[in-house]
């Protein structure tokens, strides 16, 4: 095991350990109302970077999927509205986080929690309102925060709830996607697009800057309790407030809950073990679908992350190892 994560570790150096500094915040975040909250201000803490200084991705550029040169083990988000498909590479997301777009007319932000392993796509309206979202720059149970540009309220990645701020209590849609290498995505939409970077020297796309994270022993910048059946940086496939281990899911290869149907295959790079994503070991594809009343399947919104945020955002909720 890789016992130093050098990005994590010079994110520590400003952190200022784990306390929050809500007297800062509210000079940094003047049109947020802390008055207004769902949690408590101390369960929030810097993760280093300030506002936006993980930058979202507001003006997206995709090329067509067959002329993208990415390895078929990649990791990508998808999403399809309509007859409109588009891959989210996690080579990208893992520097930005949030994809601001618009899919089959449709405003979707696609975000990526590297430190949970969370991905997950969500509606951006809001009642008559159209939000965009930034980085916020905080963590809570280690998960992204993210922010709105039009209130500054702050929501909680994970549940897609508002925390702080005008909108807080409000809730955002999550959207069904898939989690899968781009390999499977390549043979399900050969039509289909893929974002690239604006700027490929931006970042060093296709790298991983929390190389060797899959393997830590506790995750980053979080002091809640982990969770007893199972290591805390394991995966889960999480359903609603429902999980079952990544493990007993690849273990068993098809899982039937009720109408809910989950299944395993090989052929996925880990996003968060190598420093090259590439080669990072393979954690396979996951796919959950519901049955239709006809007989069919249709997707459902599933998520797959890590253990321990599961629980600290569901303690009481089942969690299936075996």
């Amino acid at each position: 095991m890789r016992s130093a994560l050098p990005v994590i570790a010079l994110l520590l150096l400003f952190a200022g350990g784990l306390a929050a500094q809500p007297a800062a915040w509210k000079a940094e975040w003047p049109r947020t109302d802390f008055d207004r909250r769902s949690v408590e201000l101390s369960e929030i803490v810097s993760g280093g970077p300030p506002k936006d200084g993980i930058p979202a991705i507001d003006a997206p550029r995709f090329r067509p999927a067959g002329e993208v040169e990415l390895d078929g083990r990649e990791p990508v988000i998808t999403v399809a509205i309509g007859n409109a498909v588009r891959a989210y590479p996690l080579q990208i997301l893992i520097w930005h986080e949030i994809v601001n777009d618009t899919l089959g007319g449709r405003p979707i932000a696609v975000t990526f929690c590297p430190l949970c392993n969370t991905g997950i796509v969500f509606d951006r309206r809001l009642g008559d309102r159209v939000l965009d979202f930034g980085t916020t720059g905080k963590l809570r149970n280690s998960d992204l925060v993210m922010y709105d540009r039009q209130t500054e309220s702050w929501w909680q990645q994970f549940t897609g709830r508002a925390i702080v701020g005008e909108l807080t209590g409000s809730e955002l849609t999550m959207l069904p996607s898939r989690l899968e290498s781009f390999a499977r995505f390549l043979a399900r939409h050969p039509d289909g697009e893929v974002l690239v970077p604006a700027d490929p020297r931006l970042r060093r796309y296709g790298t991983n800057p929390y190389a060797g994270y899959d393997r830590a022993a506790r995750p980053f910048l979080y002091g809640g309790p982990l969770p007893e059946e199972i290591a805390p940086l394991q995966r889960v496939v999480r359903v609603g407030a429902e999980a079952w281990s990544l493990a007993l899911v690849r273990e068993k290869g098809r899982i039937e809950a009720g109408d809910l149907v989950i299944t395993w295959e090989p052929g996925q790079a880990s996003a968060l073990d190598s420093a090259t994503i590439r080669e990072g070991i393979d954690v396979g594809n996951v796919l959950v679908q519901r049955r239709r009343a006809d007989g069919g399947l249709a997707d459902v919104v599933y998520s797959v992350d890590f253990a321990f945020a599961f629980r600290a955002f569901y303690p009481d909720a089942p969690l299936h190892t075996r």
